[in-house]
């Protein structure tokens, strides 16, 4: 949401009533909404059609995915000033252990610290990012929510649990709230007339186990009372990416096909080079529209990270695919693997336009690609190859007391 807003600020920047994720003709998902949209309603993951049908005067945008790699890039540095323990759980969330940096910080309070943190993102990236802190991962994720400035409330973008407290910290969550819950387990606790944390405190823990069997029901028991054993392990680097999308009519012209494919290699493309990753394997994937899925791969002999080379070798790809089976397809996907880091890769051709093999100039192409989007928008430059004068057929897709962990958000 933020970055969105960033990148486009007379559009999306202006809108109060703000949906990131696609466009009204999208099968896709919400990624994120604006405060004041959710009142209607609207949630993430939720489908974009049934979010714009609940608040049909919201601004629908793409998710400027390159700009979010970026930042979340940029961000994970900041972060790693603090504590180079830092682990990643997804593109805008992020643990952190401070322990053992009580010295270093002068046993400042750890709210002092939290808004130091927060107040160096802002300077590096102009986003602004919410900490919550406690003993363990669990109390920290469910404290950056309390965190988050929101219309109504005195958030200041920190909130720490004191050690000691997490049981009583949890008593005022929904069981819907609590990580790791999901729709079937609350749907099992709701037969038994439980719904917040509060009322699962008030049963012993044979009763729970005698409910939910004793694996399920032990750790119920320990999740309640703010009991997580997850430690912060900074992860390794990613060794894929991709990006798909399912159309919202399903798609028999090649012409489009590989227009589409074309947006989605540039995307995949930019994410990797933000990684600061190459690739040696592209896949591309195809799902028809009676749901059939297929897909085909080939490992470049040296590792890429320009649009060309990706974009010339997923088209034979995608042709191949396409040539062995005529179907409409519902969903077109790429997907860079084989990754190492950029700095380990050296050896380009020598021969300008080799189709599997990169230039230097390719690399220059592409990292000027990536700069002007940075700094005004996906929208500044696309693919010469796109036709602009039709519509994409796919305009929407789809922590801590003991200085330990806490997740840190920019939204």
């Amino acid at each position: 949401m933020a970055v969105a807003r960033l990148v486009d600020p007379d559009g999306a920047g202006k809108a109060t009533l703000l949906i990131v994720g696609g466009s009204a003709r999208s099968r896709g998902v919400v990624c994120s909404a604006s405060y004041e949209t959710r009142a209607f309603g609207v949630r993430s993951a939720m489908p974009v059609a049934q979010a714009l049908r609940l608040c049909p005067r919201a601004l629908c945008v793409p998710v400027p995915r390159a700009a979010c790699a970026e930042q979340s890039r940029r961000i994970r540095h900041v972060l790693q000033r603090f504590t180079p323990l830092v682990e990643g759980a997804s593109i805008d969330e992020w643990y952190l252990d401070l322990t053992g940096t009580e010295e270093l910080y002068r046993h400042e309070a750890l709210e002092r610290t939290a808004q130091r943190i927060r107040h160096a993102v802002h300077a590096e990236t102009g986003l602004s990012v919410s900490l919550g802190g406690g003993t363990n991962k669990l109390i920290a994720k469910l404290a950056v929510e309390r965190a988050k400035p929101r219309p109504g409330n005195q958030a200041s973008g920190v909130h720490v649990v004191p050690s000691g407290s997490e049981a009583e910290f949890l008593l005022g969550f929904e069981l819907a709230d609590i990580p790791l819950i999901g729709r079937t387990f609350q749907a099992r606790l709701h037969r038994k007339g439980l719904r917040t944390v509060q009322q699962v405190t008030e049963q012993d823990l044979a009763t729970l186990e005698q409910w939910f069997g004793k694996r399920e029901g032990h750790w119920l028991y320990q999740r309640v009372r703010g009991l997580d054993q997850g430690r912060v392990t900074p992860r390794e680097q990613a060794r894929r990416i991709s990006r798909e999308n399912t159309f919202p009519v399903d798609i028999g012209d090649d012409v489009v096909l590989e227009r589409e494919l074309l947006r989605l290699v540039a995307r995949a493309a930019a994410d990797l080079r933000a990684e600061g990753m190459t690739a040696r394997t592209i896949t591309v994937k195809l799902r028809d529209g009676d749901f059939t899925t297929r897909q085909a791969s080939r490992t470049l002999d040296e590792p890429v990270v320009a649009d060309r080379v990706i974009l010339g070798t997923a088209r034979d790809l995608l042709r191949r695919l396409r040539s062995a089976r005529r179907a409409k397809v519902r969903l077109l996907g790429v997907a860079l693997s084989s990754l190492e880091s950029s700095e380990a890769a050296t050896q380009l051709s020598l021969f300008e336009g080799e189709p599997h093999f990169e230039t230097d100039r390719d690399r220059a192409i592409s990292q000027a690609v990536d700069r002007l989007r940075t700094k005004f928008g996906e929208r500044i430059i696309g693919p010469a190859a796109r036709d602009r004068g039709q519509p994409d057929a796919a305009a929407g897709q789809r922590s801590t007391g003991r200085r330990n962990t806490r997740p840190v958000r920019g939204e």
